[in-house]
């Protein structure tokens, strides 16, 4: 989806304050380090840097600027360049940053943030507050995200970047209605979706309607999930939600959205389901997560005629029509915000499965074009055998094999071991002809940009 696109489809009310989304590359980036230095952001200097977006008194606020910017302004300055509708004193940013860094990017804020996420993170005392009160502007409930929590920070404050919504402005589905797949008259066999399978409760979710809420909460098999769609970094996953009532935040981390609870409303980091900033992240938190298998209806439904699926009778009103959400985006390699990072070994939004598990060493990512050319595929990471199973598809399912050698899938429901037993393919197991029982391992797919930005030191699988 354009910027443009972005703006007109996903901003359903008015904001108080202009917002300008800047295009810019990607290059190699250290990862998350604390704090090297200190600065001071006073209220005196916050004051100025919020009235750079009202009205008036240009020469002073100009002055003001050229006396006073130090250090400490360089991350906010980034933040409030394209809200700053006065094209002078948005010269005025952009001379004190070329002043104070030695840098020059002109007006490609992107190019900016990727310089300064390249350099040691500066502690500046009050920033978070600024942020607070900058952004309480275009959402009240967006204060309590930052006021007072600096030092709860799991992730640097900077790369916490606003989407372009606000909370909740992407709306989630709570609860919503489902339809049996005789039903669902409005899909074709070729849509994608989303496929779970919690407690024998087989659901799908299209990707048509998905794209336009990035969220569902419900209870599925009687647990309490949430499935989170990143469509910017092209990610699905399930979590067991364990009281905690998720939503979306409206704030982006390495172009990931951040999830927000509405107890504490802390932020929580998309990908490893914990929370990075507020009074959750020091209580060991991470959900677990499960599977979901992406495919087409026609491939799902067949597999499971019992399923239900989503309605469209979402209360919203949105073009559920296939491909239209995100269309532009989906379309090409570009990227809409950008990482610290960059790495060609495959294409920004090239797929690729995802495993993450509790042991030591590193994560592993596997292309799923490399999935798709090998349906059986064998493989261990941090302490844990896997088999990944790919149908024609390309829908993925991954298995621990518990010392079983499978050979060959039928693409449907058999896999075949090498001591020649015949296995059941089952969405939550593999089931042996002696009762043997090889269990589903957690999984999910993503953009290999965006599992990238958050794990840059995993394997690669190609």
């Amino acid at each position: 989806m354009t910027r443009t696109t972005l703006i007109a489809l996903l901003l359903t009310l008015p904001l108080p304050i202009g917002f300008l989304i800047v295009s810019g590359a990607t290059s190699p980036a250290p990862a998350y380090a604390a704090p090297a230095t200190a600065h001071q952001l006073t209220p005196d200097d916050t004051a100025l840097l919020l009235s750079l977006t009202e009205r008036g008194d240009r020469a002073g606020k100009a002055q003001a600027l050229r006396e006073r910017f130090s250090a400490a302004y360089v991350a906010p300055a980034l933040e409030l360049y394209g809200h700053v509708g006065d094209p002078n004193l948005r010269a005025e940013l952009l001379d004190g940053l070329r002043r104070t860094t030695g840098q020059d990017y002109g007006r490609d804020i992107n190019a900016w943030y990727r310089w300064l996420w390249n350099e040691p993170e500066a502690s500046v005392a009050g920033y978070a507050d600024f942020k607070a009160q900058f952004y309480k502007r275009i959402d009240p409930r967006f204060e309590r995200y930052f006021a007072g929590r600096q030092r709860s920070a799991r992730i640097r404050l900077d790369e916490i970047r606003w989407g372009g919504v606000r909370q909740d402005g992407i709306p989630p589905l709570r609860a919503p209605k489902m339809l049996h797949a005789d039903e669902a008259a409005y899909l074709d066999d070729g849509d994608i979706v989303f496929g779970i399978e919690v407690n024998g409760d087989v659901r799908a979710y299209p990707k048509r309607i998905l794209a336009w809420h990035e969220m569902f909460t419900d209870r599925v098999g009687g647990v309490e999930v949430a499935g989170v769609y990143c469509t910017l970094c092209g990610t699905v996953i399930l979590y067991d939600m364990q009281g905690h009532g998720l939503g979306t935040s409206g704030f982006l981390y390495r172009s990931n959205k951040l999830m927000y609870d509405a107890d504490t409303q802390s932020l929580w980091n998309t990908l490893q389901g914990a929370p990075v900033l507020g009074p959750l992240v020091d209580q060991d938190i991470e959900l677990p997560h499960r599977s979901v298998v992406t495919t087409t209806w026609g491939k799902w439904r067949d597999r499971h005629p019992d399923t239900k699926v989503l309605s469209r009778d979402t209360g919203h009103r949105r073009d559920y029509r296939e491909g239209v959400a995100y269309h532009d985006y989906f379309a090409d390699d570009d990227l809409m915000f950008n990482t610290p990072f960059a790495d060609t070994r495959l294409a920004n939004k090239t797929e690729v499965l995802a495993l993450r598990f509790k042991g030591p060493g590193k994560p592993t990512a596997i292309s799923t074009e490399f999935l798709q050319a090998n349906p059986v595929y064998r493989g261990r990471t941090q302490n844990q055998d896997y088999v990944v199973l790919t149908d024609e598809t390309g829908a993925n399912r991954v298995y621990d094999p518990k010392g079983v050698t499978l050979v060959r899938f039928d693409g449907a429901d058999r896999a075949q071991a090498r001591d020649g037993r015949s296995f059941r393919v089952t969405e939550s197991k593999l089931i042996g002809p002696d009762g043997t029982e090889l269990p589903r391992l957690p999984y999910h797919r993503a953009f290999w940009f965006g599992w990238h930005a958050s794990y840059p030191n995993s394997e690669l699988v190609k």
